[in-house]
């Protein structure tokens, strides 16, 4: 389920040229990574307590996105599992992940947006996806065609936790949302929702509208680049991403992790 392809890696490689020791010399050197390792495995209500405090206020430099809950267990990582045991985190949006024979670098958004879309997916095609009740609906303006042709589909948003109502002339209230993605910027998944409706053409494909939606969803509720994450957190990704069909692809098609077998680290450096 976890599958990628390896061509990612290949031209990863290819792209990784040494530098002559001059032309370092005066550089500024870069930064490393920060290891992820830590001495002690906090508990389950310490991890949480610290992620509910770790995701920043909605403001004006960032849009907000669900709060990010893996499922911890007691199982220690290990390099010999097949995504490996997260080191570290760079750029804010990239896992390194040690296996037992090279390692893994995992787009953290792209893969959280696939894991996403695949559980949205699942409550989907089972009981229907629970929806929770905004405290203060969200009222989104339109022009008056857009308004009547998203309210056109509202059974089928609801049947996805997405109850919208009309609001008057050109605008719409958001009222209830899927309850897994709860932080979610409302305004921006109805505008979203909108282009993926205009993408579907006059199709009746109401499976095609409905994964059209439901990809929107993931995306606006997955954890964002830029987002740091603790050991805990990626590793606990990893093991999603290995439980979980069709990981190694987000929901555009792009690989959502790469992986560098060590021999061919090791020619890099005349090994």
């Amino acid at each position: 389920g976890h599958r990628a392809a390896s061509t990612g890696g290949t031209a990863t490689l290819a792209a990784l040229q040494p530098e002559p020791l001059g032309a370092r010399t005066g550089a500024p050197q870069p930064h490393r990574p920060v290891p992820a390792w830590h001495s002690e495995r906090p508990s389950g209500a310490t991890i949480r307590a610290a992620l509910d405090l770790q995701m920043p206020a909605p403001g004006f430099a960032e849009t907000p996105s669900a709060r990010f809950e893996p499922v911890f267990d007691d199982t220690p990582a290990s390099p010999d599992a097949p995504l490996g045991a997260a080191r570290a985190q760079i750029h804010e949006n990239y896992i390194i992940a040690q296996t037992a024979d090279g390692l893994v670098i995992v787009d953290q958004h792209a893969a959280h947006e696939r894991l996403v879309y695949e559980r949205l997916k699942a409550q989907a095609q089972a009981s229907g996806i629970p929806a929770q009740a905004l405290l203060i609906p969200e009222i989104v303006e339109l022009p008056p065609a857009e308004a009547d042709r998203i309210l056109s589909v509202a059974p089928d948003l609801a049947a996805l936790g997405l109850v919208i109502e009309p609001f008057g002339p050109g605008a719409i209230a958001l009222r209830e949302v899927p309850a897994m993605l709860a932080r979610l910027d409302g305004r921006a998944l109805i505008r979203d929702i909108l282009d993926d409706l205009f993408d579907q053409g006059t199709s009746d494909r109401l499976q095609a509208r409905i994964d059209a939606v439901l990809s929107s969803m993931a995306c606006h509720g997955s954890v964002r680049s830029g987002r740091r994450m603790t050991a805990d957190e990626m590793n606990a990704l990893l093991r999603e991403m290995e439980r979980t069909p069709r990981s190694g692809q987000c929901n555009h098609g792009r690989p959502t992790w790469v992986k560098l077998p060590l021999s061919d680290i090791e020619r890099l450096f005349g090994r």
